[in-house]
């Protein structure tokens, strides 16, 4: 069993902005190949998300702490909609369909997501980054 608590957010926090990314994830599941991606994500304003999309898999994030917009575009990168996650203003989480165009701006230092997604873990392919 694993307990998140404040603890663990913090920690994961603590790393991620001793990365350059200013990100790290903390990852629930236990094998890469597993059919269900769940993870703990701490974000730091001024980390980097390319526009991306998941071309086989939706993907959920909930807000746990801290802020950010979820940012979805078309094929040719222009804005569709810009989506608020706030915990503090009732916005909790979004789930994203598969094959959309997305980016995320963090607003807060601390922020944690909750993500979740299809397995098996694929990387990124030059086809699917904007």
């Amino acid at each position: 069993m694993k307990i998140i608590d404040s603890e663990l957010l913090d920690g994961i926090c603590k790393q991620a902005k001793e990365n350059p990314r200013l990100r790290m994830n903390y990852n629930l599941h236990t094998e890469l190949d597993e059919p269900v991606q769940r993870l703990l994500n701490a974000l730091e304003p001024g980390t980097e998300i390319p526009v991306h999309r998941h071309r086989h898999s939706d993907e959920t994030y909930l807000v746990m702490r801290g802020s950010l917009f979820v940012i979805l575009f078309d094929e040719n990168k222009k804005l569709l909609n810009k989506v608020l996650l706030d915990p503090k203003e009732g916005t909790y989480g979004v789930s994203v369909p598969a094959g959309q165009w997305h980016s995320i701006e963090v607003l807060e230092s601390d922020t944690v997501i909750f993500e979740i997604k299809e397995g098996p873990y694929m990387a990124l392919t030059s086809e699917d980054i904007l």
